[in-house]
């Protein structure tokens, strides 16, 4: 499963997943351009210096994922720079949990746009260098929460299930001309968001995990890994759960 030459795109790959799955697919060889919104320039600078002491190109773009515009210069800008892409990675994403009686029109817009419409967003911006190309894999990140569903996540679950849907959807229209699109639904995996959760929550989701035990953001790269070489080669319109077994 190697990479080498192949331009990637990554959305929020500053810090947790997005940045696992950057080092996974820089160690494979892939070129690594990613965006970030916000502030933290600290973990924008240390996740690019991670990434070029693979030896392959690197750069970062300060884009709002749900922003149409912004996320269409970012691309632009990455494919004049890259000459070209290969992988594209949808990571980007945020919860504003709460139950549906007390979920303000703003908190549900918000994961909406940022979870789901930034996929449509960074896929559109794409596709006509993917159709040049007659090539290209799309992975996009959704969740467990995305088939199972989950009190107090309305807006997360919602989002999470529209990018399988989207994803199948172009998985028929793009296959034609030899462009492959999946989905990655992670279970309970180490992050930050999780470290956050009370001790007993925690091992009260690891007991429901048939590996016992919580996953951690490699456990995702790999799989990413997989979906962008050509070892997938012959596989699109999938959900691949990397859950320990959660939903099994």
């Amino acid at each position: 499963m190697q990479l080498k030459g192949k331009k990637v795109l990554i959305t929020g790959a500053s810090r947790g997943i997005g940045k696992a799955i950057a080092l996974k697919l820089a160690e494979a060889g892939g070129d690594i351009a990613f965006t970030y919104c916000g502030t933290d320039l600290e973990a924008v600078h240390t996740t690019e210096a991670a990434l070029r002491a693979f030896g392959v190109r690197v750069k970062s773009f300060h884009a709002d994922a749900s922003d149409f515009q912004a996320t269409h210069k970012a691309v632009e800008d990455m494919v004049e720079a890259f000459g070209g892409l290969d992988v594209l990675v949808n990571n980007a994403g945020i919860t504003r949990d709460n139950l549906l009686l007390r979920m303000s029109e703003a908190d549900w817009d918000a994961v909406l746009n940022v979870n789901l419409k930034s996929v449509f967003n960074t896929v559109k911006a794409s596709i006509k260098t993917f159709l040049k190309q007659r090539s290209g894999s799309i992975i996009n990140i959704s969740s467990v929460v995305g088939i199972s569903g989950h009190a107090g996540q309305a807006n997360y679950a919602a989002s999470k299930a529209g990018i399988i849907g989207f994803t199948k959807s172009i998985a028929l229209e793009l296959g034609s001309r030899k462009i492959r699109a999946n989905v990655i639904a992670p279970g309970f995996i180490a992050t930050a968001m999780t470290d956050q959760l009370e001790p007993s929550l925690q091992q009260e989701w690891i007991e429901k995990i048939p590996l016992k035990r919580t996953g951690l953001p490699e456990d995702v790269a790999s799989c990413a890994l997989f979906l962008a070489s050509d070892a997938s080669s012959y596989i699109t319109g999938q959900v691949i759960q990397v859950d320990g077994g959660l939903l099994t």
